[in-house]
């Protein structure tokens, strides 16, 4: 049995602390920022302003070290973290995953904004009342399961409830509000047609001037009418990194992103793996498992040619999409990085 030293008790004699003062005092400091290498500060200088690459969300203790100077419990991060988080070269954009399942108002939106600098921006989950057609058997959903929900596609209530808190607390830190679909019988909407009209209608009655953004997880609802709808509206389509949708770049196609008012992108999981694979396969999330460089390329020569157009693009990335959702962003952003170096390079031959 390996000896171990006993723990640290205060030393009445020469004043030294024991390890539960220690713990105390390191709880009344802030999370700080890790420490930065001088080529991931390079590599973020060298990055175009208007790409804004970041993750589903921030408070992972497994961060340590990459975001984090230290660990520190997940309330912790929660509540303290973002502005370490935004201090960090390439990470310039957050998701924030809890408004999809319930409204939060223009006061929670206002405390994130304040601890981010001016350039960063946010990318908001709009609620999920407004996306289901039909609440799913889940139990969460209470005495609703499996009914119809009378607020699909409602404006009053997304004005309301959703546009207004994200516009009023957040103002100029306001990225895509994305209405994400998720998977369903496409049936209870009528189909992908009658879709487009609802959808049509819905976004036509929301306030103007929010960069509005649609997700769908269902592929048949990748037509030529939900393109030119979002087109004709303004509204971004969200290329979704998912295992039932096509690749990005066939996405990107079918939607005609690079011609939309922003470019958004959400790279959630691996091809071959759901949720619940993915997580005890990645979990705490400190390193990249399995390396998805298709994905990864596919994204950054797409954020590349935004770039290029001048049009700016937003892309979360989740921890299971790799492993560790900051590493992947820094590797999107050298992949990024090398497409604009090899443009320029081109332009000079």
């Amino acid at each position: 049995m390996s000896q171990r030293e006993p723990p640290a008790q205060l030393d009445l004699f020469t004043g030294a602390v024991s390890q539960t003062q220690a713990r105390r005092a390191r709880k009344a400091v802030p999370v700080g920022p890790a420490a930065v290498s001088d080529e991931l500060r390079a590599l973020g200088e060298r990055l175009p302003q208007g790409i804004y690459l970041g993750t589903s969300s921030w408070a992972f203790p497994g961060w340590a070290g990459i975001v984090y100077e230290r660990e520190a419990a997940q309330s912790t991060l929660a509540r303290e973290g973002l502005s370490a988080y935004a201090r960090h070269p390439v990470l310039r954009t957050v998701g924030i995953d809890r408004t999809f399942y319930s409204p939060i108002s223009s006061v929670t939106f206002a405390e994130y904004a304040a601890q981010v600098p001016a350039s960063f921006r946010f990318l908001v989950k709009a609620h999920e009342v407004c996306t289901l057609a039909r609440y799913p058997l889940h139990e969460r959903y209470g005495v609703h399961r499996g009914l119809p929900n009378d607020r699909f596609l409602q404006a009053s209530y997304a004005a309301d409830m959703v546009v207004a808190p994200f516009v009023e607390g957040l103002r100029d830190k306001a990225g895509p509000l994305v209405f994400q679909f998720p998977p369903q019988d496409t049936r209870g909407f009528g189909g992908p047609a009658r879709f487009v009209e609802r959808l049509h209608a819905f976004f036509a009655a929301l306030p103007r001037g929010p960069l509005y953004a649609v997700e769908v997880r269902n592929e048949e609802l990748l037509t030529e009418g939900f393109a030119q709808a979002l087109a004709e509206l303004g509204v971004s389509p969200v290329l979704s990194a998912w295992r039932h949708m096509p690749p990005v770049v066939h996405q990107a196609v079918r939607t005609h992103a690079l011609t939309s008012r922003a470019l958004v992108a959400r790279w959630m999981l691996p091809p071959h793996l759901g949720y619940e694979e993915a997580y005890a396969r990645f979990a705490p999330f400190q390193r990249l498992v399995d390396e998805d460089t298709v994905t990864r390329e596919a994204l950054a020569g797409i954020c590349a040619a935004a770039s290029h157009k001048g049009v700016p693009a937003f892309v979360t990335i989740n921890n299971k999409a790799e492993g560790s959702a900051p590493l992947s962003a820094r590797k999107l952003a050298e992949s990024i990085d090398r497409v604009l170096a090899g443009r320029r390079g081109a332009s000079q031959d």
